[in-house]
């Protein structure tokens, strides 16, 4: 056993001792250590429970023979962080948890692992840090915050962020504006959408490193409590046959996880997280790029779900429905999917094979899709060489083609207060730069700004670019990852307010109507903006962070 090198021998008599000073007994020394990393906090509604998912994932452990022991890590929670300071504060988390477990897991000498993620940054950090450490290791999430509830209607987090538009238009009150406030998110687990962390807790179903119901189960029901128990006892199996990551973490297991991405809907964020971790496991998931991969994956997988922000259904619907293994069952249909891939659990087969689409209206089935292809397309044009993203199956039709004016802003608060104070218009395109890795630097989530314009009724008339991202939450002609960015001297940093901005979705391209000559002369003239942080982990992040087209990995 690995953790031998920390409790066998002479020489390890000053370690046991330690070990005793926490109540460690000789049969527990005796045994493999597991490692439960969890990212519980009284912060993060996402977090707030982990500690009972913990200790049924430790009862797991010691059902099977082994001996749990948990250390924690931090966590953001991107709601409470949005549309201030905070918010450059998320995505950089994503390195400093897989650092940091990093660390804990190589001082420690555990023979194996189990992670217990919720939300948004925690989610993709504790995937890459299980990929670069290659331990045995199984995932189980929190789970989904249920939906909330005002007369009869469902209520996520994204309706709150566009109810604060309403209120700015003079279509709702303040006092309509409280009573959402009280019900929109009525207890823990991960916000209720097919935001950015359901949509990784998902996709680490698809990748094979959790148990069937990962993803969707909600948090408050006893059978997320089992599944955590049932991953305990994974943990030991894992271990026992030395299935480790690597093993599991193949390019198949990633053109898995994209599939069940593009037929799901998810998050934009999941084009940053997912060649990070394929990084961290030893391979770029592309040839070419990873945005030409996501356009090809894209290209033949029929979008099978609305869940929010597309649309009203929440997680709970999805989980009632069949949850991940009915999707992954309906890809299978097509042979969409390579169900022999292998997983904690042995092949994606045996999820897919009891697995019953339950709602044909929550999943439709693949013969009656929403749309022929998937969730998320990758554009390309003069503003953005090395490509941007756009959540296109929440996108209204009417904006899948779109010309507007530019309205430019260096920053999102700027940017939000001009939406707010009535300047954004039909017809324009908002562009918000200076946002991205480095010059965020964070690469901030822009759902302030696309939700106020979704509450004021303009998520159909007026569309955003960014090289900063966007919250799953967004809905709308939101695009985001624009490369290069501002901050690099990317063609963005060059746009100027009234230029001619052309958006084609479904033809994967974004133009600003400028001759190269006119390019030129802007170029020679630009001078970068003054670094927004300069000291501090902030300022250490931007000299390492690459960009947005490869995942905003380190150099």
């Amino acid at each position: 056993m690995r953790s031998d090198m920390v409790k066998k021998g002479v020489a390890r008599a000053p370690h046991r001792s330690l070990f005793k000073a926490l109540g460690f007994i000789e049969e527990e020394l005796d045994r493999p250590l597991i490692g439960i990393v969890v990212a519980e906090s009284e912060i993060v509604p996402g977090h707030i429970h982990l500690g009972t998912i913990a200790k049924a994932a430790a009862d797991g452990v010691r059902l099977a023979g082994g001996v749990p022991v948990r250390f924690p890590v931090i966590g953001v929670c991107d709601g409470i962080a949005m549309g201030h300071e905070g918010m450059r504060y998320s995505l950089v988390t994503r390195e400093l948890i897989a650092d940091s477990i990093e660390c804990m897991v190589m001082a420690h000498g555990f023979d194996a692992l189990i992670f217990i993620p919720n939300c948004d940054k925690i989610v993709p950090g504790m995937l890459m840090a299980a990929a670069r450490l290659n331990l045995p290791s199984v995932f189980v999430s929190g789970g989904p915050m249920l939906a909330g509830r005002k007369n009869g209607k469902p209520l996520t987090l994204t309706s709150m962020f566009e109810a604060v538009g309403a209120v700015g238009a003079g279509k709702m009150s303040e006092a309509e504006l409280a009573e959402m406030e009280e019900a929109a998110c009525p207890g823990c687990g991960s916000c209720s959408g097919m935001f950015t962390a359901n949509s990784m807790n998902c996709v680490t179903e698809a990748l094979g490193l959790a148990l069937p119901g990962n993803g969707t189960i909600p948090a408050v029901m006893a059978e997320r409590i089992r599944l955590a128990k049932n991953t305990g006892i994974m943990a030991l199996d894992v271990l026992n046959k030395d299935i480790r990551p690597h093993t599991i973490l193949t390019e198949t297991a990633f053109m898995n996880a994209l599939a069940l991405d593009m037929a799901l809907g998810c998050s934009t964020n999941t084009a940053l997280h997912l060649p990070a971790i394929a990084h961290e496991a030893g391979f770029t998931l592309a040839a070419s790029s990873f945005p030409e991969l996501l356009n090809k994956v894209s290209a033949i997988t029929p979008n099978l779900c609305k869940l929010a922000p597309a649309g009203n259904d929440a997680i709970e619907d999805l989980h009632a429905a069949g949850g991940v293994s009915a999707v992954l069952a309906e890809l299978a249909k097509k042979q969409l999917i390579d169900t022999s891939a292998l997983t904690v659990y042995g092949r994606l087969a045996d999820a897919v094979k009891n697995a019953t689409n339950r709602n044909p209206a929550i999943l439709r089935p693949i013969e009656n899709p929403y749309s022929p292809t998937g969730g998320l397309a990758a554009l390309r044009g003069n503003i953005a060489p090395d490509a941007c993203v756009v959540k296109q199956s929440a996108v209204a039709p009417a904006m899948l083609k779109f010309e507007g004016v530019a309205r430019v802003f260096d920053s999102e608060e700027a940017a939000f207060d001009a939406i707010m104070a009535g300047n954004i218009k039909a017809g324009d395109v908002v562009v918000i730069r200076y946002e991205g890795p480095k010059g965020g630097p964070g690469m901030k989530e822009m759902l302030g700004p696309t939700a106020a314009l979704a509450g004021m009724g303009l998520d159909d008339k007026v569309a955003l670019i960014t090289d900063g991202r966007f919250s799953g939450a967004t809905k709308g002609a939101a695009i985001g990852h624009v490369s290069p960015e501002a901050a690099e001297g990317g063609p963005i940093a060059l746009l100027e307010e009234g230029d001619c901005i052309v958006i084609d979705i479904p033809g994967r391209s974004i133009n600003v109507k400028l001759s190269e000559a006119e390019f030129a002369r802007r170029r020679a003239e630009w001078k970068p903006l003054p670094p927004k942080v300069t000291h501090g982990y902030l300022a250490r992040y931007a000299k390492q962070v690459t960009s947005a087209s490869t995942g905003a990995v380190f150099h």
